[in-house]
């Protein structure tokens, strides 16, 4: 990874956050709970991203239900990217679930299993 392309990422990271706590809650008030970007990831050729999101907050389902409305939205975000970000093309954007802290606590809980045997 080259370090334009790793300046790419955290600034995108920055701004997709910004809109999706801001310009995509207002425009659409059904996304709710915390929505954090845990990671961007631009390809070589700057023409897609994926970002990597995890939601809070709310029951599974309606964390479902944030996540699958703010997909249906990622043209808006990618417009909105357009007008605050100074490239020539604004990467195509696709909304990845971000299960590392799912599995983080499921390894957590494993490894706490095996202590208590210990005990």
């Amino acid at each position: 990874m080259t370090r334009r392309t790793e300046r790419l990422d955290s600034e995108l990271r920055k701004e997709i956050s910004a809109i999706l706590s801001g310009p995509l809650k207002d425009r659409d008030p059904r996304i709710s709970g915390i929505v954090s970007v845990t990671e961007v990831i631009v390809s070589p050729d700057l023409k897609t991203a994926k970002v990597y999101l995890s939601v809070f907050g709310g029951t599974p389902e309606k964390n479902k239900e944030t996540f699958s409305l703010i997909r249906e939205n990622a043209g808006f975000v990618r417009k909105q990217l357009a007008s605050v970000m100074r490239l020539r093309t604004v990467p195509e954007l696709t909304f990845l679930p971000d299960e590392s802290f799912e599995y983080g606590a499921k390894m957590d809980k494993l490894f706490s299993d095996l202590h208590k045997d210990d005990q």
